[in-house]
């Protein structure tokens, strides 16, 4: 039994004719016939009495079409759903709390409208975690805020960020134009945890100059930060895109780097991942984010 037995049952119960069955089927009469005495041979029942030149279904056969149209519309369905994988299956995207509050809502919008059938699961964590989910693969695609560590994984970056110094609006620093990582290491210093994208590159910039800084205060909450700074218990520095509204409201001041402070926001997927379309679609969108942000 096959499922070319059943499409061909199926149409032949329809039509109760071998000659109307084979047309639908773009198939020879004898070819046909021969299927069905082949399923009733299987089964060992008559599925079609034939009456003249007419044929009749058998109770058997009014029973077996019940059970092979149900067959016959899971397997089209099956079908379907594999064939347009990329219009009705799912995605999976890791992201950065930075990314994940501030970017990709505006680029899952955009995606979302292509693929409105699509199921699109989103996780939201350290860069670090999203790193070791995409070699894991428990998901298919990341934008994270670092460089990744592992050569197995690509990284394409997306968007150009600026790390910026915050500090209270009443605090001796505002009196300058710009201010140094050196300048600021002499205030107690708020700092996001470890392992997020924006304490890294900090570190990294402070060991260059041979700085270590055990930081007063230390949060998961950037807004935390940000509210500990306006009111003068130290600075910060931190990423351009989650301060900026603090900054337009005056809650803070923000003083510019004699050396711009940037860092490149990251694509990442493993190296052998296959890129379907949806997958492209999703890399192109985030790359026109990113060319949008700079003009």
């Amino acid at each position: 039994m096959t499922l070319r037995h059943l499409w061909i049952f199926v149409a032949v119960f329809r039509y109760s004719n071998i000659t109307k069955a084979a047309h639908e089927l773009h198939l020879a009469q004898p070819s046909v016939s021969l299927a069905i005495k082949e399923m009733e041979n299987y089964y060992g029942v008559p599925l079609f009495e034939r009456i003249g030149r007419h044929i009749e279904p058998s109770e058997s056969a009014k029973e077996l079409y019940q059970y092979a149209v149900h067959v016959l519309s899971e397997v089209k369905e099956i079908e379907d759903r594999i064939r347009n994988w990329d219009q009705l299956g799912k995605i999976r995207i890791g992201t950065s709390i930075t990314i994940g509050t501030y970017i990709l809502p505006v680029i899952l919008k955009q995606f979302q409208d292509r693929y409105p059938k699509l199921q699109i699961k989103v996780t939201v964590a350290k860069s670090e975690a999203i790193e070791t989910q995409i070699l894991n693969n428990q998901i298919d695609i990341g934008l994270i805020e670092n460089q990744p560590v592992s050569e197995d994984v690509v990284s394409i970056p997306f968007v150009r960020d600026s790390m910026c110094a915050i500090v209270a609006n009443d605090h001796p620093l505002t009196k300058q134009s710009t201010v140094t990582l050196k300048q600021l290491a002499r205030y107690p210093f708020l700092m996001r945890e470890k392992g997020s994208g924006g304490r890294e590159i900090l570190e990294a910039c402070f060991s260059l100059l041979g700085l270590q800084i055990e930081p007063a205060w230390e949060s998961v909450s950037t807004q935390a930060l940000v509210r500990a700074v306006s009111e003068g218990f130290g600075v910060a520095v931190l990423p351009l895109l989650l301060i900026q509204k603090n900054i337009d409201e005056k809650n803070v001041t923000k003083i510019p780097f004699e050396n711009p402070l940037t860092r490149n926001l990251n694509i990442v997927y493993y190296k052998n991942k296959l890129i379907s379309k949806n997958l492209q679609t999703f890399i192109d969108l985030s790359k026109a984010y990113g060319l949008m942000e700079q003009i």
